[in-house]
């Protein structure tokens, strides 16, 4: 089944709201194995509906509406309804009864626009609002389900959940879907694509494959469609596991994970803590790893050195050291790293130096010249890296290129004292 989402306001247009209700409907369909063919926003315009209606019926066999359906002159949805379905507005007695009472809930007087919210279109089925006092409609014409519903984000989600998916499923034109969404990094797109094209090339018909790239990673995410969950979960499993083989160094972890929170899986299991020295990164790594619950259990601080006085005071960084190599180099990285984990007293430590941009770098060291350095039980590994000149970019690029070489790091220590 395909579905088409049309959300209807100038607000959305001019750039005046985010359009939140698009991207949340087209999950819960896809979870619910219903393709979104076409996502379109139109203005508050009588003529431009009807056309964005007439076009929708022609390609998709869903069609959800939202906007438009306020008790103020601005919303028109229900009278080009009306004439799209060649009908007319009629009272319904118990929507009325709803709103009155969800008003006076709310110590609010009820008017005659409150009372015209129980005015629907007669060809209608109407559809209960628990959360506002704006019905949803749903219409059946040429084969295609149309249902409006209204903007506000969580009187549209309750419809949804409420009224529009419990009748989908009843219809049983709804399906399986399994998603699986495996976590890459170290390799950009065009290469990881280059390195699993056999295995991709060989998936089974049934499950489909999206890159989705960012600064931070590139996601691969499986979506398996089908009748039967169990078989769909095994087969994802398997693509899983044959991927793994390929890409071992590059998959840290799946779904809703990120690095920080691996890592905190990995110390905690071994009861390990960590602390961290920021230069360049300016106390970024230790929000990605504090912003995960729980991270009190393994991380003890950090030290943002930005100034050459802070890495010598407080990480004991030699001053010999800056003056000889500069601030940005592998040997004040090494000092910055061993210096936090000496200060703060933890196993492992992590610590950043270098020019974010967009301006401070030379012929030798140009904008975007990172080190890392890791500090552990087994010594010290540091690595340099060359971003781009794009200063919010290489502060997020080298939190995430952090961590992954403390997490690869750690998991090389702990294979090597097996």
């Amino acid at each position: 089944m395909k579905a088409e989402i049309i959300t209807i306001g100038d607000e959305i247009l001019i750039g005046q709201i985010v359009d939140t209700n698009s991207a949340w409907m087209a999950q819960q369909l896809n979870l619910h194995g219903i393709e979104v063919y076409q996502v379109t926003s139109v203005h508050d315009n009588q003529v431009h509906i009807l056309k964005a209606l007439a076009d929708a019926e022609m390609n998709a066999d869903l069609v959800l509406i939202t906007g438009g359906l306020g008790p103020t002159k601005d919303d028109i949805t229900k009278k080009c309804l009306c004439e799209f379905f060649n009908t007319e507005l009629v009272f319904h007695s118990e929507v009325l009864e709803h709103v009155q009472s969800l008003l006076t809930s709310r110590n609010v007087a009820i008017n005659q626009m409150n009372r015209d919210q129980a005015l629907l279109p007669a060809n209608c089925t109407v559809l209960h609002n628990s959360a506002g006092t704006a019905a949803g409609m749903w219409f059946e014409r040429n084969g295609t389900i149309f249902i409006s519903m209204p903007g506000v984000p969580f009187e549209m989600e309750a419809v949804m959940t409420e009224e529009v998916f419990p009748r989908l499923v009843k219809m049983g034109i709804t399906q399986v879907i399994v998603h699986k969404t495996v976590l890459t990094i170290g390799l950009p797109e065009s290469m990881l694509a280059e390195k699993i094209e056999g295995w991709e090339s060989a998936l089974p018909d049934f499950i489909r494959l999206a890159y989705l790239p960012s600064p931070l990673m590139v996601r691969l995410r499986l979506s398996a469609y089908g009748l039967d969950q169990a078989l769909l979960e095994a087969q994802i499993e398997k693509q899983v596991r044959d991927l793994l083989i390929l890409i071992p160094e590059n998959v840290f972890g799946f779904d809703d994970d990120n690095l920080g929170l691996v890592i905190g899986r990995i110390l905690i299991e071994s009861s390990q803590t960590l602390a961290v020295a920021e230069s360049c990164t300016g106390g970024n790594i230790a929000h990605y790893l504090t912003f995960n619950p729980g991270s009190s259990d393994y991380f003890k601080g950090g030290v943002v050195a930005y100034s050459n006085e802070i890495k010598n005071k407080l990480l004991n960084v030699p001053i010999e050291i800056i003056q000889e190599f500069g601030a940005v180099s592998q040997q004040v990285a090494e000092a910055m790293a061993q210096g936090a984990r000496k200060v703060l007293r933890t196993d492992y430590s992590l610590s950043t130096t270098g020019i974010a941009g967009p301006d401070g770098g030379t012929d030798e060291k140009p904008v975007g010249t990172v080190w890392i350095s890791v500090a552990g039980p087994s010594g010290v590994k540091s690595k340099k890296y060359i971003f781009k000149h794009n200063r919010e970019r290489n502060i997020i690029r080298t939190s995430q290129t952090a961590l992954n070489l403390l997490r690869t790091f750690i998991l090389n220590e702990k294979s090597q004292s097996r």
